[in-house]
């Protein structure tokens, strides 16, 4: 069985080497297909990071009436807790605190600042802004439970409908973006089977003579066939070898400017929190791939 399998690795590396051109191209497009897979999954890193900032920036308030106690308002605001197991963050914000939050927002716009002045008092009201874990249903159901009657007391309304349309372009945004990272996906999974495919086809195609005198000299069909297998299974390895090494300087030299363009976002770091399923994906990617696809080649046109 040992001797067998030395055999087929042999056979495997001599048809490899014999058959550099194909072999090169074959590699060489793997490794492009699995870059760029591997990019779509830093892409939806990104996406997710902007898309969490920008969820984090949008909530729906809901504005106390003047008259309103705090008391009254962290009551409210422990009791809608209780009601709407989605919300991720509820934030109280007082009076002074919208009024302190205008002033340092606009200290620059003096218009702003002697309308203020002219008003005379404090016309802020309380709130309690609410974020939710990200969808505009939730969103929906959060303001429907904010306008129940048992709230009329104390709220004076509820912003949801003026904010509801911009809610939902955001997550019809971060809808369509998953989608076309799927069908992207899809379509260099195919473009990468196609290209090692005719590759192992090519290469049993090269190879009849020898195939012709192992067959002769008694050889079994699964060492006439595991040698096709083995070298989709070397494509796929050199591939990913190459692959995870650009992945690695790209990651390092284009952190510190995407860092700028987006802070709070390191590359790098993402990479190495992620090292052990970007591994996964390219090495179940490309030696997988190069398997699969040498396996279909070789069963449909090594006929033995």
């Amino acid at each position: 069985m040992l001797t067998n399998l030395k055999r087929v690795f042999h056979f495997a590396f001599i048809d490899f080497y014999r058959n550099k051109g194909m072999s090169v191209a074959a590699i060489f497009v793997l490794t492009i297909t699995m870059l760029l897979v591997t990019g779509l999954f830093f892409m939806r890193g990104v996406s997710n990071f902007l898309v969490e900032t920008i969820q984090n920036k949008i909530d729906i308030a809901a504005y106390f009436k003047a008259d309103t106690e705090e008391k009254d308002i962290l009551t409210v605001k422990e009791e809608i807790l209780k009601d709407s197991p989605d919300i991720k963050s509820i934030k109280y914000v007082s009076r002074e605190e919208a009024l302190n939050d205008f002033i340092e927002k606009h200290k620059d716009n003096n218009t702003f600042l002697k309308s203020l002045t002219e008003v005379g008092e404090n016309p802020f009201l309380a709130s309690l802004n609410i974020i939710t874990n990200g969808s505009t249903a939730q969103y929906e159901q959060v303001s429907n439970t904010l306008q129940k009657d048992e709230y009329d007391t104390f709220i004076e309304k509820v912003d949801f409908s003026e904010k509801k349309g911009t809610i939902e372009k955001i997550f019809s945004i971060t809808s369509n973006i998953n989608k076309f990272g799927l069908i992207l996906g899809a379509v260099l999974v195919l473009v990468a089977v196609s290209v090692v495919f005719n590759t192992i086809k090519l290469i049993i195609e090269s190879s009849k003579d020898e195939i012709a005198t192992m067959k002769i000299v008694g050889a079994s069909t699964w060492l006439i066939k595991a040698p096709f297998i083995i070298q989709g299974a070397i494509f796929g390895a050199i591939a990913f070898t190459t692959c995870l090494l650009v992945t690695l300087a790209v990651t390092y030299f284009l952190s510190p400017g995407l860092s700028v363009i987006m802070p709070g976002f390191i590359l790098f770091e993402y990479f190495i929190l992620n090292l052990w399923m970007i591994i996964l994906i390219q090495l179940g990617f490309g030696v997988g791939l190069g398997i699969a696809s040498s396996f279909i080649v070789v069963r449909k046109y090594l006929k033995v």
